[in-house]
């Protein structure tokens, strides 16, 4: 998909946490007709998290322009993902209509057990929903992802997540209190 200069993409993981990108003038916005899923793929034993239809789904997450329209370095970040248009299923304040792309896990068979979720990488979504979003934001990031069924690998002492951060005790608590209640099985790494 080739895409204007001043096309956006809408973040709706990682890239709502800004200590995660370099990409400026980001606005919160809304998804609609989506749900986040925990995608596992045959290129890693780590889901992805990705999005999947959902007509009476909606998300929050980010929009930002792409500096210098340089979507091969976003590309190469969402390395798994297809770049799919997405500019009329966006809310946004912005005053102009750009063209939006929001990047998905192309659906596959399902690969066999012995994919889990990272700890660190949950712990860098949430952060940037509690910034972006409050605790309603991040416990809406809880009850609109599918596929917290899968173990949970706790590496935040020696975290496997490249973009990993730091979080505050207060975020950490978010965590895992929000992970608890969704009885999610962890697992030491």
């Amino acid at each position: 998909m080739s895409l204007p200069a001043h096309a956006y993409f809408f973040g709706y993981g990682s890239l709502v946490n800004r200590d995660t990108h370099a990409f400026k003038d980001a606005h919160p916005a809304r998804l609609n007709g989506w749900r986040r899923t925990w995608r596992p793929t045959n290129l890693r034993d780590v889901a992805f998290l990705s999005v999947a239809r959902d007509d009476a789904g909606w998300i929050d997450g980010l929009i930002a322009p792409v500096p210098d329209a340089d979507w091969h370095a976003l590309d190469i970040r969402e390395g798994a993902y297809d770049r799919l248009p997405a500019e009329h299923m966006v809310d946004h304040p912005l005053p102009h209509r750009p063209q939006i792309a929001v990047y998905a896990v192309p659906d596959s068979p399902q690969p066999g057990a012995g994919h889990h979720l990272l700890l660190s990488y949950i712990d860098v979504v949430v952060q940037g929903y509690l910034r972006e979003f409050g605790t309603a934001g991040a416990q809406h990031f809880f009850d609109t992802t599918d596929g917290w069924d899968a173990p949970v690998l706790d590496d935040r002492a020696d975290p496997r997540y490249p973009r990993a951060c730091r979080l505050s005790g207060e975020e950490r608590d978010t965590v895992d209190a929000a992970l608890d209640r969704l009885g999610v099985q962890m697992r030491r790494a």
